[in-house]
């Protein structure tokens, strides 16, 4: 289908063609514009456009409703009817939907569904990539090379349903990577950022604090595996999080699986998870990390359910003044568990009230180790939710107060829900880049946090 099609008038075709009891259909219109680097120069840049439609037909039988889901992308116009018809077949093939629901009806649709979809340009870097230019004049000057990426995604998405819901959401998603390197590749440090258009992204002073770590890396120590006081980054807090919040399905807890099962049955909803006054909570209205505030449910599964699509995002806390609040439920889930209807919101937001920054928490520290950021992370026990992974370009020792040099990496074993029972300190909340889960998740403000016994539980030789 060519792209004079507008998006809304092709999920009205896909919902006139439909012969299904139920359908929903969505369509995501994408484009994205990127920049990479390397050494201190520009190499590749461009602007990219795709279209995906997502077709889920239900069909009611003596035994219960199936769903069948169907996804293509780059659909022309001959292929909308057989897109349907297969959605159909799929839903006619497959049994009864556990996690069947009457579709959501009764929400008032955007007033912009007719409208054409949002488009990112190479002009969203009109100021950021002179800025970066001068950058890469100044870590010439330096004896440093930069290297990395810029990408800027904008994604219109039209959801339309049997019931009468036409909602459309409008998602920018831009995130910054940006390498600092010797010449010799002895010294090697990282800075992430998340933002919506760029605007609010200095070039310059990220360089500058690349530039104070290479420094601080030409001092090295050798430590051993064991336990340190930590200071943990408001990237890496994030990373830890969102894993966790993957982990926080509701039924999955109810059936004894997981770090939020209660033991002899139940879940842990209520208990007092850290004498911190934490509150982790998510709103898709939280300015500056705006998200969907409905449904959108491309597949279902233990924390999302394609019948719920279109229903309204209120905003959630997960954790209240440190206690479990709430856990990832879809309609059926919350049935069965007696659980509130909190499905997933495509944000997250730790707040303890702290005031300082992380350099303030560094003044305070006597003996301890700054971590940079956290990559490689696995889970290695369900239960108690243990992840292990790889500490990245920089961990340094602080002393009196200062960073005294860097030391080497380390694999780590820590859960994050016993890391927030152990946390002494949470600084004040930031928005930041989650560097290992960017690629799927990268709205998030989070506190640095001090550990005052993290698990390095390896020494790890890598950068």
């Amino acid at each position: 289908m060519s792209r004079t099609h507008k998006p809304h008038e092709i999920v009205e075709r896909a919902l006139e063609l439909s012969r299904a009891d139920g359908c929903v259909v969505i369509a995501d219109e994408t484009s994205t514009a990127n920049l990479r680097w390397a050494g201190n120069a520009l190499t590749t840049n461009g602007v990219t456009r795709g279209r995906t439609l997502t077709v889920i037909a239900t069909v009611d039988g003596a035994e219960g409703t199936a769903s069948g889901v169907v996804s293509r992308s780059a659909v022309t116009a001959d292929d909308l009817e057989p897109l349907v018809r297969a959605a159909e077949a799929a839903a006619r093939e497959a049994g009864p939907a556990e996690d069947a629901q009457p579709l959501v009806e009764g929400v008032p649709a955007s007033a912009d569904f007719t409208e054409p979809p949002a488009e990112t340009t190479s002009e969203v870097f009109a100021a950021f990539a002179p800025a970066l230019g001068e950058s890469f004049a100044r870590a010439r000057a330096g004896g440093r090379e930069l290297y990395g990426f810029a990408n800027h995604e904008f994604v219109s998405s039209y959801l339309g349903t049997s019931t009468g819901l036409r909602l459309r959401h409008d998602q920018p998603t831009g995130t910054l990577e940006l390498n600092a390197k010797s010449p010799d590749r002895t010294r090697s440090a990282w800075v992430g950022r998340a933002t919506r258009d760029f605007r609010d992204v200095d070039p310059a002073a990220l360089d500058a604090e690349l530039a104070r770590r290479l420094v601080w890396a030409e001092r090295k120590t050798e430590l051993p595996a064991g336990r340190y006081e930590t200071l943990l980054p408001p990237t890496a807090v994030a990373d830890l999080l969102i894993y966790t919040m993957w982990s926080a399905a509701a039924r999955d807890a109810t059936e004894g699986r997981t770090v939020f099962s209660k033991p002899g049955g139940g879940t842990r909803v209520g208990e007092k998870l850290s004498p911190l006054p934490l509150t982790l909570r998510s709103d898709p209205r939280e300015p500056g990390l705006e998200a969907a505030p409905f449904v959108l449910a491309h597949s279902s599964g233990d924390d999302a359910s394609v019948f719920d699509n279109g229903l309204p995002l209120p905003a959630t806390d997960w954790i209240a003044d440190g206690a479990l609040n709430h856990l990832l439920t879809t309609r059926h889930s919350a049935g069965l568990t007696g659980l509130p209807v909190t499905p997933g919101i495509d944000n997250l937001i730790l707040d303890a009230g702290g005031t300082r920054s992380l350099e303030d928490m560094v003044a305070g520290t006597e003996r301890g180790l700054l971590l940079t950021c956290l990559w490689y992370i696995r889970e290695v026990d369900p239960a108690t939710l243990l992840l292990t992974g790889l500490t990245r370009d920089g961990v340094y020792l602080v002393e009196g107060g200062e960073v005294v040099g860097e030391v080497n990496n380390f694999r780590f074993n820590e859960s994050p829900v016993d890391l927030l029972s152990r946390a002494t300190e949470a600084g004040r909340t930031e928005p930041t880049l989650p560097r290992e889960w960017s690629d799927w998740f990268t709205r998030a403000a989070m506190p640095p946090l001090r550990v005052p016994d993290f698990n390095m539980s390896s020494v790890s030789k890598g950068v």
